[in-house]
């Protein structure tokens, strides 16, 4: 599959990677290995999509990359610059917020692949419900994995059940606005043509070229 030349947006994702990366050689430089580990990390987690989808030959729309990045980013930096605590709790819930959109709309782009491929066929309330469950699901993963990392490492990540439903709130609200994007897209009589915008951007590519090579044809006739 030949993807489309990238948008000038890549870029923006680009410049968030490598705010990423300052900020884990910056904590490494001060000696703070721990957060230079967690941000060299989360850079490498804003490079995974696009090597995975090089190598499995698909197409993922650079906004779904920028939204990646910037999750991490709001991430590594609630923890270098110490944002979680100085602007406690807002901070944490546009974490939350920014992150629950970002896997909203992982979501549907697997909904959207399947359904391209026909390795399925899913109706518009099945694409919702999947983007509503598995926001939740990875907002319940995260949870877990917080309180794990709290009793094992005696760290103090999670601040009660009312942070905790907060959170997962909040991972709703995100969710609930791809769900109803995603209905509104598909509600509408071009509901193919979204698809294979969100799961094959190359096919736009590649209509457009043919388009402009039957004009050329028409012009030297």
């Amino acid at each position: 599959m030949a993807c489309p030349s990238p948008s000038r947006g890549i870029y923006l994702t680009y410049f968030i990677q490598g705010l990423i990366l300052l900020g884990a050689l910056s904590s490494i430089t001060a000696g703070e290995y721990f957060l230079g580990l967690s941000a060299g990390v989360a850079f490498l987690l804003t490079m995974a999509p696009s090597l995975m989808t090089r190598n499995l030959r698909l197409c993922l729309p650079w906004e779904v990359n920028l939204f990646i990045a910037v999750s991490l980013y709001l991430h590594v930096m609630g923890h270098i610059a110490g944002y979680y605590v100085s602007l406690a709790p807002y901070y944490d819930k546009v974490t939350h917020f920014v992150s629950s959109i970002t896997v909203a709309l992982l979501a549907l782009f697997l909904a959207a692949l399947a359904e391209h491929r026909g390795y399925v066929r899913l109706t518009t309330p099945a694409i919702i419900v999947f983007i509503l469950v598995f926001t939740l699901a990875a907002g319940a993963v995260w949870e877990i994995y917080e309180f794990a990392v709290d009793q094992v490492f005696d760290m103090n990540l999670q601040h009660g059940n009312t942070d905790t439903m907060l959170d997962l709130i909040v991972d709703l609200a995100g969710a609930v606005i791809v769900a109803c994007f995603t209905a509104i897209a598909l509600g509408k009589e071009e509901r193919q043509r979204f698809i294979r915008f969100f799961a094959d951007p190359a096919s736009g590519a590649e209509q457009t070229e043919v388009t402009d090579e039957h004009v050329q044809q028409a012009r030297g006739r």
